[in-house]
C-alpha cells in the first residue's frame, strides 16, 4: 500500500511539473491534458486520477508555491504585537526576493502573469485566484486598519486604499521582472521600492 502512494505521489509530481514546463512554454490556453499526459509519460486516465481538469490542475500547480491565506493571516498576527506594518513590509520583501531565487516559482508566477489567459475553461482556476487575491488584500486591508497603523496613514490614505496599492504595486514589480529580469535586482532593489511606497503611505515611515 505504501509503494503504491508513493508511487501516486511520483505520478502527481510528475503531471504537475509537465504542466509548469508546457503552460510556460505554450501559454496554458494551448495546453491540453492530453499534452501534459505525453509529456510526463503517462495515460490521460492518470491525469484525470489526480485533477478533475485544467482548472484544477492549474489552481494545484498555484498552491504549490504561494502561502495560503491561513498561513499569511497568522505570520501577520504573530508580528503585530511589535510592529504589524513593518511584518507586512518583511512579507513583501521576502515574497519578492523568494520567487527571485526559486526557479520553481518563477516559472509558475510567469505563467501566471504572462502566459495564462482565463478562458471558460479556466473559469474555476479564476475564481479561485480572485479569491487568493481578495483574501490577501483583505489582510492587508486589516493590518492598515489596525489602531498603531491607521494613526500612522498619511492624510486621505485609507487602510482600503493602501492595502490596493500595497497588492498593486508587489504585483507590478515581478509582472515587469518577469517579463525583463534587467530592469531591477529584486535582492537589493526590491526593498528599496518597496520602503518607497511605504514612505508614501505612511508619515513616519523610515
Amino acid at each position: 500500500m505504501r509503494r503504491t502512494k508513493e508511487q501516486a505521489e511520483l505520478t502527481r509530481g510528475a503531471i504537475l511539473a509537465s504542466a509548469e514546463v508546457l503552460f510556460l512554454e505554450r501559454g496554458v490556453a494551448h495546453t491540453s491534458l492530453e499534452h501534459i499526459a505525453k509529456h510526463a509519460g503517462v495515460t490521460r486516465g492518470a491525469v484525470y486520477w489526480h485533477f478533475q481538469n485544467k482548472a484544477h490542475l492549474f489552481h494545484e500547480m498555484l498552491s504549490q508555491v504561494r502561502l495560503p491565506p491561513e498561513e499569511l493571516a497568522r505570520h501577520l498576527q504573530e508580528s503585530a504585537a511589535a510592529d504589524a506594518l513593518q511584518a507586512l513590509r518583511e512579507l513583501c520583501v521576502e515574497g519578492i526576493a523568494g520567487i527571485a531565487s526559486d526557479e520553481q516559482k518563477r516559472r509558475i508566477f510567469t505563467v501566471l502573469l504572462h502566459r495564462c489567459e482565463f478562458t471558460e475553461e479556466l473559469r474555476e482556476a479564476e475564481e479561485r485566484h480572485e479569491a487568493f487575491i481578495n483574501q490577501f488584500i483583505a489582510l492587508c486591508e486589516a493590518t492598515f486598519a489596525q489602531p498603531s497603523a491607521k494613526s500612522r496613514l498619511r492624510p486621505g490614505i485609507t487602510p482600503r486604499l493602501a492595502a490596493r496599492t500595497l497588492h498593486a504595486l508587489v504585483v507590478g514589480m515581478l509582472s515587469d521582472w518577469l517579463r525583463d529580469n534587467s530592469l531591477f535586482d529584486p535582492l537589493h532593489d526590491g526593498p528599496v521600492m518597496i520602503d518607497g511606497l511605504f514612505s508614501g503611505l505612511i508619515s513616519d515611515w523610515s
